[in-house]
C-alpha cells in the first residue's frame, strides 16, 4: 500500500474517532450495553461557488469511490454567497458541509464544529498540509479541513523588461528603487503614460490590502493572533512597530511625486487593467488570475515570478488566499458529514479541485510534483510558504487598510500612528464579529 493512501487511512480513523467523541460529548450518542455506534452514508449536501459545470464531474467520481456517501453539491453566487449561507445556517436550512474561505473563517468559527486535536493530532495535520492552511488552527481544534490555496506572486511584461536592458526580474522590494527611473515613463507636464509598479494607493490597486498584508507578514507580524484563546490585533505589537512603520512608508513613497520612486497615483487606472493594456510593467496578483489575465490580452507577452522579499529575511513570506471545507455545526449528519470532508481533503478530490477553480493543492504530497509548464512551478514553490491571516470582517478591513493608506497620503498621521490607529480598528472589529 502507497504511504499517501495509509495516510489518508489514518486520517479518516481520526476524524471517524472525533466524530464519535463529538456525538458522546454532546449527548447525541449516549454510551450504554445496548446503544449502537452511528451508522455513516447518506446525503451531505455541499455548498461553494465554483461553477456546477465543472465540478459535477469530480462529485460524481467522488460519490462513485464513495459509494456510502451520496454528496450533493449546490452553487451559489460568489457575490451573496456569505449572506446566503449566513441565512441559511440561521434557519437550519444550510449544506452539512461548504467551502469555506479563509477570509470567512472568522465569521463562521461559531456554526462550524471544530475537530479536536485528540483526534487529529497537530502533527498529523502539519505533515499533510502546508503552512497556508495554519489560517484553521484554533486552540479549541480545526476549523476546516484545506483544500487549496491561491499564492500572491509577480506577474511581470518580459517584453518591457527586455526592452530596458533588465534581464531578470527583481527578487527583492528595494530593487524597485532602481527600477522606477528606468521604467516609469512620463510625459513633458510629467503625468505617467507608464509606470514600473501600482504601489502607495489603494483604491486603483488591485489586491492592495493583499500586498500590505504581505509586506506586514514579510516583517515577522503575523497581523491577529490567538492568546489566551482569544483573538487580538498585534499590529500595534511594539516587538513590530518600527518594522511596520518602515514598510508602510516604503509602500506609499511609490505615490509621493518628490520621491525618486514615483510611479503611481489615484489617476490611473486599475493596477491590473493598466498591466494587460501594458502600461504597467508588475502586476502583484494571484496564481488564479492566469487565465484571467491570458484571455485579457493574448498577445502580451509576461512571465511570472515569485513575490518580492524583504532583503536579508531568514524566510520567505507570501499572502495565500486558502479555502477549506467546514462541518456545519447545524448539520443534521454530522458523523457523514466529517468524514466525506476529510476524504475530500486527502483524498484525490482535492488535486482535482485546485485544477478546477485555478489555484494550487495545499497537500505537501501533491506539491512534490510539479508540472512542467512555464508558471506552475513558481506557483507550486510559492505556495510553500504561503500565509494567511484570520480577517475578521473582508468590508471592514478594507476599509482599515484603505484609512491607514490614505491617513499618510493625506498627512493626517505619520507611519506609525496609522498603524497604532488601523491596530485599534482591527480589535475593535474583533470584538464586533464576535
Amino acid at each position: 500500500m502507497k504511504s499517501s493512501n495509509f495516510q489518508i487511512i489514518i486520517i479518516v480513523v481520526f476524524v471517524f474517532a472525533a466524530v464519535i467523541g463529538l456525538f458522546v460529548f454532546s449527548g447525541k450518542l449516549p454510551l450504554g450495553k445496548n446503544n449502537k455506534s452511528p451508522v455513516s452514508g447518506g446525503t451531505v449536501v455541499l455548498w461553494g461557488t465554483v461553477n456546477s459545470s465543472d465540478i459535477s464531474s469530480e462529485i460524481d467520481n467522488f460519490n462513485k469511490a464513495n459509494p456510502t456517501y451520496v454528496v450533493t453539491y449546490v452553487q451559489k453566487s460568489a457575490d451573496t454567497y456569505n449572506q446566503d449561507l449566513l441565512s441559511a445556517l440561521a434557519s437550519g436550512v444550510g449544506p452539512d458541509i461548504y467551502f469555506l474561505p479563509d477570509n470567512l473563517v472568522y465569521t463562521y468559527k461559531n456554526r462550524i464544529t471544530k475537530v479536536p486535536y485528540s483526534s487529529f493530532p497537530l502533527n498529523a495535520y502539519k505533515n499533510d498540509f502546508i503552512g497556508a492552511g495554519d489560517v484553521f488552527l484554533t486552540s479549541g481544534g480545526i476549523l476546516a479541513f484545506p483544500i487549496s490555496v491561491d499564492p500572491m506572486v509577480m506577474y511581470y511584461n518580459q517584453t518591457t523588461l527586455d526592452s530596458n536592458a533588465i534581464v531578470y526580474p527583481p527578487q527583492y522590494w528595494d530593487e524597485f528603487a532602481n527600477l522606477v527611473p528606468i521604467l516609469t515613463q512620463k510625459d513633458d507636464s510629467k503625468n505617467i503614460i507608464s509606470s514600473a509598479v501600482a504601489l502607495g494607493q489603494f483604491s486603483n490597486i488591485t489586491h492592495a490590502k493583499d500586498i500590505l498584508s504581505t509586506l506586514f507578514m514579510q516583517t515577522g507580524d503575523p497581523i491577529i493572533t490567538e492568546q489566551n484563546g482569544n483573538f487580538v490585533s498585534v499590529l500595534g505589537d511594539s516587538n513590530y512597530s518600527q518594522k511596520l512603520a518602515d514598510a508602510l512608508t516604503f509602500y506609499t513613497d511609490f505615490t509621493d511625486p518628490l520621491k525618486n520612486t514615483y510611479s503611481w497615483n489615484r489617476s490611473l487606472q486599475e493596477s491590473r487593467d493598466a498591466f494587460s493594456s501594458e502600461s504597467l510593467a508588475f502586476y502583484f496578483g494571484f496564481a488564479s488570475e492566469l487565465k484571467y489575465l491570458q484571455n485579457k490580452n493574448p498577445n502580451e507577452n509576461f512571465q511570472v515570478a515569485p513575490m518580492p522579499q524583504l532583503r536579508d529575511s531568514k524566510s520567505k513570506i507570501t499572502l495565500g488566499r486558502v479555502t477549506g471545507i467546514a462541518v456545519s455545526s447545524f448539520s443534521k449528519n454530522l458523523n457523514s458529514a466529517f468524514i466525506v470532508a476529510s476524504l475530500m481533503s486527502t483524498g484525490d478530490f482535492s488535486g482535482q479541485y485546485a485544477k478546477i477553480s485555478g489555484t494550487i493543492p495545499v497537500r505537501r504530497e501533491l506539491l512534490a510534483v510539479k508540472p512542467t509548464d512555464e508558471y506552475s512551478p513558481v506557483f507550486y514553490d510559492s505556495a510553500l510558504y504561503a500565509k494567511s491571516w484570520l480577517d475578521p470582517s473582508p468590508s471592514t478591513t478594507d476599509n482599515i487598510f484603505s484609512y491607514m493608506v490614505n491617513s499618510i497620503l493625506s498627512n493626517s498621521l505619520n507611519a506609525a500612528q496609522a498603524i497604532k490607529d488601523a491596530s485599534s480598528k482591527l480589535t475593535f472589529a474583533i470584538v464586533s464579529t464576535k
